[in-house]
């Protein structure tokens, strides 16, 4: 599949606001590419020496892209796509020239076997491991954890999570029974952390050979039992830049932290408009810092407060800034999907978000300051970035 020419986009084409010069020099040198997952197709942009070019149509036209991974560990920077074609059915895509041209395996590069008697529905993650470099997972729905050692050409289910004793009583959420995120810590590739919605958080530590629910102190506000062993429903988990071990949950209801790799999760929610929220981010470099996206209400979906902020903690949940210097300040309606906030690893970091008014934005300088990159897209289902060159 052919990828698309680079074009100016009117107003992206633009420098960010609020750098200073400095920033601007260390900006100039390197080269981000953003991916943002739509409805309705894969967008790429690229942005070289400040300013942002956009591809002039999407990829994968009018199918469905729940998931997309940029994988720098190579000698070139490859691209994965998880796409959901309403004709042809879910299938994961790579690209090894940034979009350009794409290669579709010639048998599913996801596939549930006959035995478990389930079908593939969508690919929900794609997460390229931290400690082996050919090594990518993906999350599925059905709730299932995939592993590829070739770069995500092939993948093979994880049977132990599959056969867990305890999934014939975990439930689906409002968007489905999803294995949404994967953790994986660079010190130690037989140690991975998965969430579902809803069974909560699992954690394995012998290669996915047993897994064990890792949600003590995660509420379950909506159980008879609100501190289950398993059930909650968690919507994102981000690793801390300091430590493998510091972990950062967006639940349904609740901001947690955890300092011991999930085995317990404090409370850190105090400060922000609404503890009730989808995505979650961690900055790439300091330690201590992560963003979120506070929504009203499970019954209100909008942004907490209708204002259009990103709030951000530098000492690790303590306390919370809400970042909106460039953001629409008019009421807004824009809901941010789970895996719809990111950051890239420049330095000063990229942030990003897209929501489901088919708006993208972005900031250059750690969320101090935001740009509007794209609006008028379809609903905004996943971004991702890196630094390119």
């Amino acid at each position: 599949m052919a990828g698309c020419r680079l074009a100016d986009i009117g107003a992206t084409a633009v420098r960010s606001d609020g750098c200073d010069e400095d920033v601007m020099e260390v900006i100039g040198m390197t080269e981000v590419l953003l991916a943002v997952g739509t409805r309705k197709g894969l967008f790429l942009g690229r942005r070289r020496g400040g300013a942002w070019e956009f591809d002039e149509s999407p990829c994968f036209n009018a199918q469905a892209i729940y998931s997309v991974a940029v994988d720098t560990r190579g000698e070139r920077p490859r691209l994965l796509a998880g796409g959901d074609s309403a004709h042809w059915g879910p299938s994961v895509f790579h690209s090894d020239d940034l979009g350009r041209t794409w290669t579709e395996p010639a048998r599913p590069a996801v596939k549930f076997p006959k035995d478990t008697r389930a079908s593939l529905e969508r690919v929900w993650q794609l997460h390229p491991a931290a400690a082996e470099p050919d090594v990518v997972y993906a999350g599925t729905e059905p709730a299932a954890l995939y592993r590829s050692e070739d770069r995500g050409e092939s993948f093979g289910l994880v049977r132990p999570l599959w056969e867990h004793p305890t999934r014939d009583k975990w439930v689906p959420g409002g968007g489905g029974e999803g294995l949404h995120t994967v953790v994986t810590d660079r010190r130690d590739p037989e140690a991975v952390t998965v969430a579902v919605s809803t069974a909560g958080v699992f954690r394995t530590t012998d290669g996915g050979a047993s897994w064990a629910p890792s949600n003590r102190g995660v509420s379950a506000v909506f159980l008879p039992d609100p501190n289950p062993e398993f059930g909650q429903c968690v919507h994102k988990i981000a690793q801390d830049a300091g430590s493998p071990d510091r972990l950062y949950l967006q639940n349904h209801w609740g901001v947690y932290r955890s300092d011991d790799a999930g085995a317990h999760w404090t409370d850190i929610g105090a400060g922000l408009p609404s503890t009730f929220g989808f995505a979650a981010a961690a900055h790439p470099h300091r330690a201590g810092t992560a963003y979120v996206f506070p929504i009203n209400a499970d019954a209100d979906r909008v942004p907490a407060q209708r204002r259009c902020r990103v709030f951000r903690t530098a000492d690790a949940g303590r306390t919370w800034d809400p970042l909106s210097a460039g953001l629409p300040p008019e009421d807004h309606y824009g809901t941010v999907l789970r895996d719809a906030l990111c950051t890239d690893d420049a330095d000063p970091a990229g942030v990003y978000f897209g929501n489901r008014n088919g708006e993208v934005f972005a900031s250059a300088d750690d969320g101090d300051s935001w740009r509007q990159l794209a609006s008028h897209l379809p609903d905004v289902l996943c971004v991702r970035a890196a630094v390119v060159a």
